[in-house]
């Protein structure tokens, strides 16, 4: 509908703004007036925007390359939303605009309108949308799916291409040409290239399949709009449906050594494992159809499977945090009392009222930083193109004024100093309230400041504005030294992006902001911070628990295949989910990434060394093959080639040649694999003489050698007397115990490296993440790759102690190690950094104050506590909470037999025995002072402003004319039931006069809705009231608060006018 060319008539245009409720009668100037006048689309979009709304967004297909040089504003393909004031200026709207993503037009509405106003523009959307869709249809029939013939012959030549290249790939693996890559096996490699050759002709097909369809196609309409589907479901139905994978590899072989029994044995071409290369409008083969049922077979029972597990993990996550809630003394504390943080999310914020925003300073070097930021006043002809006459004659004739601007680059330059010191990768998006550049642009807009003239705002003003804002930015209140730096530390961002947004430059010089606007501006900042703080009462608990357990549900149950990073397999998805919440003790797949430091890191050889002194090294690694000979003569061996090194142990012998066995195990030993490992015969040698000593002979020869042999052989006893020989009868034979001890060799000792890990992988990071970025002399950031290690199996205490080894960075992902090393704090980060991994992972986004509460709930008591039965139900928090989750019977019969005592302060109890919990609005009770009512004064309700019904019964039709509360006395009337009593009571008239002390027309408490005060029933005679003092006065206490039994509106002898006063 907001595309250029949609015009609509008048009367058009008048039957949808019907369906507007918001519409004030009034139709716009036409955007044509001859020869009929016409509106254009994005005109009724603009009547169904609310308010002064200014946003900027991209359309889906906006291309990157548009947004810079001086022509950004000029969008050819009109992909450039731009919102001003509430009016639609050019762009087409898509669901990048008003879909789910963050910074849209549905969040800048709610944060700038409300939560009200919101929710009705999303309605009003609906409304005149689905009309508006009965003018111009959207219907997608089979035309839509065909392409052009020329289109039809690339598709078919690039899989005919892909077929080829597999075909090669196999004859290369044939012929033994393959080389693995590192890290993987041969067939792993084999795998991964076929796979992408498939997956590349899938995507290429795709995109020319794409580029193939017009701007009318209803397919691609609808993606692009972003209304349903995606690119892949284009490319299916025209291209090619692609491969098919069952656990995250290609179809395996179901029988033997094929897939089906059509194809011959041992086939692995693309055909055979799964590859789909027809499209949905082509149709499928029988065999294409069996493979394709067979991976959609995998992704239902998937679902069904993660839905269960999802749901499992978030009843956890509520039943661990339900009553974790912001108390009123701004912490955050769970139903017993104990204190889990000190401020909600660090900040003290509401997650609601915060969006994502740039820190200026972060990024620039030191020249664009003092381009950008340093206020120049000496130049006199600089001041006089920006200020007008006044102000510039206060700057120079202010001798204090330079000294000024000039401290306030220097706390720029501080501040810049301390965030890059905080986010050290140079990250510079944060989280913060008040969108402090869209404020700016409103107040351009509310107080129409025009950016080409002189402004009034003195410089100084700016500084001492600023600086008073940043004073009054309270989260921890209080003016000991503690709360103070508290305080800094809550506010330290938000401090950082105001001076930085409302520097003096930018404010005077880019947005000539008016001495009045910034005024506002300020005020708006200040009312905005203080809005967006959390109220307490809030349930942060459930509200995190929520916030982590829903794009649980979004997750992939088993993420298979870690895109490529050598053969390394991290648990993802919701299995680590799992994990980390469960506490595991063994993970899946345990990790270690281990930085190095100095030469090590650069060059690679040296990082080797590490390489080879962390993974676990076995004899049977670097074997060729063994053999047990009888050889019984070693001066003449039946070994020919290792006559020459056996004479040479033997002809100065440093054994006793009569014990040796006539028995001899020869190992043979792989040359390669011994470089590969660093690994010496004298090494190996000493490691088998460490673990067997002198029941063995080892003898070697050179490392040089042509082949490395290893000749080992039993030594028997000394020869003993003949009673012992009778028992040595049931022993073994020698040859039958050297094949115990060859195993036990192989297997059993370790030549180096770290028993727990496994494989060590090498590899230079292509991510930033894990690179390691400095700051360069010009204050630029710059990231190097250094050479890292990625580990199966972890042991993190061995592997910080090893030199080369970086100890600070090295991070294990076995969240029980780290805490068996570093202790608490160091996990509480651990559990935060890989839950963040694993949500990230698959593109969701949690905001950190809701990841930060779930690890301060899981380490609040010094230890861990697993989000299951174990670490829930062993909190001391009520039975009744802890049977409302699991092991019922159980928790209940352990209560009743130590008499426990449940104080129903969490939530569950609270809802178990039926009353309302102690949370929201509802944590504190109110108390009613009587003897403040004697004090109080009838309201007025015949004044201008106050409409009807703004008491009980006003509504009632015997008192409409009126406008009166039933119980009431006209205004400045004696109260005819009550004069006498009072007036003999004391001076008389006056006090009758609208002023009735203890008169029961008024009353404060809520409760009592006809204003009688709550423990005081409509039933009562006027005669009998006495003085105030007696025991029938209305003030006798509730004894039961607010909400007493005695007191109900609709006793049968209650009418709105009591017929005694009537």
């Amino acid at each position: 509908m907001t595309k250029r060319d949609v015009f609509l008539t008048q009367d058009q245009m008048m039957n949808l703004l019907m369906f507007l409720p918001t519409w004030d009668g009034k139709l716009p100037m036409p955007c044509i007036l001859k020869p009929i006048p016409l509106w254009t689309g994005k005109q009724l979009f603009s009547l169904i925007i609310p308010g002064h709304v200014s946003l900027i967004r991209n359309h889906s297909t906006h291309p990157d390359d548009e947004d810079e040089g001086p022509y950004k504003w000029i969008s050819p393909g009109d992909t450039k939303v731009l919102i001003e004031n509430g009016e639609l200026l050019s762009g087409i709207v898509c669901a990048k605009t008003v879909g789910k993503s963050a910074g849209n037009l549905m969040h800048v509405v709610f944060l700038e309108m409300g939560h009200e106003i919101c929710g009705l523009f999303y309605w009003h959307i609906q409304t005149v949308i689905n009309n508006w869709l009965l003018y111009e249809g959207h219907s997608i029939g089979i035309g839509d799916t065909f392409a052009d013939p020329q289109t039809y012959r690339d598709i078919q030549e690039t899989i005919k291409k892909a077929k080829q290249d597999v075909i090669e790939v196999i004859e290369k693996a044939h012929n033994d040409e393959l080389e693995p890559t590192p890290g993987n096996t041969l067939r792993q490699t084999f795998e991964n290239q076929v796979n992408r050759i498939l997956n590349d002709a899938r995507d290429k097909t795709g995109a020319s399949a794409q580029k193939s369809l017009s701007e009318f196609n209803n397919f691609k309409a609808m993606v692009v709009a972003g209304s349903k589907g995606s690119k892949i479901n284009i490319s299916q139905v025209i291209a090619c449906v692609g491969q098919q994978n069952v656990e995250g590899k290609r179809i395996p072989f179901g029988f033997r050594k094929r897939t089906l029994p059509h194809f011959i044995k041992d086939d692995y071409g693309p055909e055979s494992r799964g590859f789909v290369e027809n499209s949905y409008l082509a149709g499928l083969t029988p065999s294409e159809f069996f493979f394709h049922s067979m991976g959609g077979r995998e992704g239902l029972i998937d679902t069904a499977v993660k839905t269960a597990e999802t749901g499992y993990i978030q009843r956890r996550l509520i039943k661990a945090m339900e009553s974790v809630m912001i108390t009123y003394d701004s912490t955050v504390r769970n139903s017993n009392g104990q204190v889990i943080q000190l401020r909600y999310g660090e900040d003290g914020l509401d997650g609601a009222h915060v969006e994502f925003q740039n820190l200026p300073t972060l990024k620039p070097n030191d020249r664009q930083f003092r381009e950008r930021f340093r206020f120049d006043a000496t130049n006199e002809k600089y001041l006089r193109k920006i200020f007008s006459e006044d102000v510039v004659k206060e700057l120079l004739g202010n001798p204090r004024s330079l000294s000024e601007l000039e401290q306030e680059f220097e706390r720029l330059q501080k501040d810049r100093d301390t965030l890059r010191g905080l986010f050290p990768t140079g990250d510079s998006k944060v989280v913060l309230p008040c969108n402090i550049n869209r404020m700016i642009w409103n107040a351009q807009k509310i107080f129409h400041v025009n950016k080409r003239v002189a402004t009034d705002l003195s410089p100084l003003k700016v500084l001492t504005g600023v600086e008073n804002l940043v004073n009054k930015l309270t989260i921890v209140p209080g003016e000991d030294p503690l709360s103070i730096k508290a305080n800094q530390n809550a506010t330290l961002l938000f401090r950082c992006l105001l001076r930085s947004t409302l520097c003096t430059k930018k404010i005077t010089e880019q947005d000539r902001l008016s001495s009045e606007a910034f005024d506002w501006l300020l005020g708006e900042i200040d009312s905005k911070f203080h809005q967006s703080q959390v109220p307490p009462g809030e349930m942060v608990g459930a509200l995190a628990a929520q916030s982590l357990g829903e794009p649980a549900t979004q997750m992939t149950l088993n993420t298979f295949h870690y895109a490529g990073v050598s053969a390394k397999n991290v648990t993802l998805g919701v299995p680590r989910l799992k994990e980390i919440i469960n506490i595991s003790k063994k993970p899946k797949t345990p990790s270690l990434t281990v930085f190095l430091t100095g030469a090590a890191a650069r060059d690679a050889e040296k990082a080797k060394d590490v390489l080879c002194r962390l993974e676990h090294t076995t004899l049977r690694k670097v074997t060729a093959n063994t053999a047990i000979f009888y050889d019984p003569d070693p001066l003449n061996t039946v070994i020919h080639e290792d006559q020459e090194f056996v004479n040479v142990y033997y002809e100065m012998p440093d054994f006793d040649t009569s014990r040796i066995s006539p028995w001899l195990l020869r190992i043979e030993l792989d040359r390669k694999r011994m470089t590969d490992k660093k690994l010496t015969m004298e090494q190996i040698a000493e490691k088998i003489n460490a673990g067997f000593g002198e029941d063995l002979n080892c003898i070697f020869n050179d490392d040089n050698a042509e082949k490395l042999v290893l000749r080992i052989r039993i030594m028997n006893p000394e020869e003993k007397s003949s009673v012992e020989e009778e028992e040595q009868i049931d022993k073994m034979e020698d040859d039958v115990f050297l094949r115990c001890i060859e195993s036990s060799l192989l297997s059993d000792i370790t030549l180096q490296g770290i028993e727990s890990i496994a494989k060590v992988y090498m590899h230079l990071p292509t991510t930033d993440n894990k690179k390691r970025i400095i700051i360069t002399e010009t204050g630029d950031y710059k990231s190097i790759a250094e050479w890292l290690l990625e580990t199966d199996g972890t042991c993190l205490m061995r592997v910080l102690a090893e030199r080369d080894v970086d100890p600070t960075r090295t991070y294990s992902n076995d969240i029980c190690e780290i805490f068996s090393t570093l202790g608490i704090e160091a996990v509480r980060k651990a559990v935060e950094k890989e839950m963040n991994h694993v949500i990230s992972f698959d593109g969701s986004y949690v905001n950190y104050r809701h990841l930060a509460l779930l690890c301060d709930v899981m380490t609040a008591k010094g230890h861990l506590m697993a989000i299951t039965r174990h670490g829930i139900n062993r909190q001391d928090v009520g039975a009744l909470m802890r049977c409302s989750f699991e092991e019922t019977v159980d928790v209940l019969i352990d209560a009743a037999m130590h008499a426990e005592i449940d104080y129903l302060k969490g939530v569950s109890e609270n809802i178990i025995v039926g009353q309302l919990a102690r949370i929201g609005t509802g944590s504190f009770g109110l108390l009613l002072d009587p003897e403040k009512c004697k004090l109080g004064i009838e309201i007025p309700t015949n004044l201008h402003g106050l409409g009807t019904g703004l008491f009980y019964g006003m509504d009632s039709p015997s008192m409409a004319g009126s406008g009166m509360s039933p119980q009431m006395t006209p205004y400045g009337v004696l109260t005819p039931a009550y004069a006498l009593p009072w007036a003999s009571g004391g001076s008389g008239v006056g006090v009758g006069l609208g002023m009735t002390p203890a008169a029961a027309g008024f009353s404060p408490s809520a409760a009592s809705d006809a204003g009688f005060s709550p423990g005081y029933s409509p039933s009562w005679s006027p005669g009998g009231l006495g003085s105030p003092g007696s025991p029938s006065s209305p003030y006798l206490p509730s004894p039961s608060g607010p909400l007493s039994p005695s007191y109900s509106p609709a006793s049968p002898n209650y009418m709105p006018m009591s017929p005694q006063i009537g």
